[in-house]
């Protein structure tokens, strides 16, 4: 080899290691594109299986209640309220649930889970229940599970030996719905309210029967922090059927999320 290419040679030998040396300095200060985080993302409704605002429910298909607790969304909340309708009520006269159809029938129209297989009330058991346990041969009967409880706060462990420790309300009762125009809808109307899951909630049973069919002015939930996603709730459901509240209501909806 000639004085000449030697030189050459050796030239391009450490311009080679030059560059090698960056390169790996280089790789060892660069993240992997696989392993970089991914940019934090909120989520505007919540996740499916975890416990819903209800702003970020309108369709009553994610589980329970979380309290309202941002500036913008109480705000949003109290214009929601704001919208209703106020009436004086008309009596209890002739009031059963039978009007309402039969009891979680899978009859209703234009509700989510309706015309399913299932009954109403095992849908709603699933939807807000967690380690959930089926009859053996069912895809449907929900015989054991464990709830968390919104209105409460408790954690109840359910079997249905034991049915009524876990009782589905109406957010909305049905009582209720009645003396503010129901009686008067069509039997079609009454059936998809009754099993329409914006208005299900299922809850410690003897909570659920101390509210009966009391309104928001004479009964909220004992968890102070959950009471204006209750009162929001209360309102989708009044809004997405044309339902009017008391006067008496609707200042104690107002009053929750101010």
């Amino acid at each position: 080899m000639t004085i000449t290419k030697r030189i050459a040679f050796l030239l391009f030998a450490c311009a080679a290691t030059s560059w090698l040396v960056v390169a790996t300095r280089q790789s060892a200060t660069r993240t992997p594109d696989a392993r970089r985080p991914a940019p934090a993302i909120t989520p505007s409704v919540s996740p499916v299986g975890v416990s819903a605002n209800p702003l970020h429910n309108p369709d009553g298909t994610r589980p329970g209640l979380v309290p309202i607790t941002s500036r913008a969304d109480r705000a949003k909340s109290v214009e929601l309220i704001k919208k209703l309708g106020v009436m004086e009520p008309y009596s209890l006269w002739g009031y059963t649930r039978s009007w309402f159809g039969e009891n979680w029938a899978d009859t209703a129209i234009d509700v989510p889970y309706a015309k399913n297989g299932c009954r109403t009330r095992d849908d709603l058991l699933a939807r807000d229940g967690e380690d959930l346990k089926f009859r053996p041969g069912s895809r449907c009967e929900v015989v054991a599970m464990k709830l968390s409880d919104p209105y409460t706060g408790k954690t109840i462990e359910w079997r249905k030996q034991d049915a009524g420790q876990v009782q589905v309300d109406h957010v909305v009762p049905l009582s209720y719905e009645w003396r503010m125009g129901a009686w008067e809808w069509p039997e079609d109307k009454r059936v998809r309210i009754a099993n329409d899951p914006l208005n299900l909630m299922p809850v410690y049973g003897p909570i659920n029967e101390a509210k009966g069919g009391a309104g928001p002015a004479s009964w909220l939930p004992p968890v102070q922090k959950i009471r204006c996603a209750y009162v929001t709730r209360f309102a989708q459901v009044a809004a997405k059927y044309d339902l009017r509240v008391t006067e008496q209501d609707k200042t104690a909806m107002l009053a929750q999320c101010l």
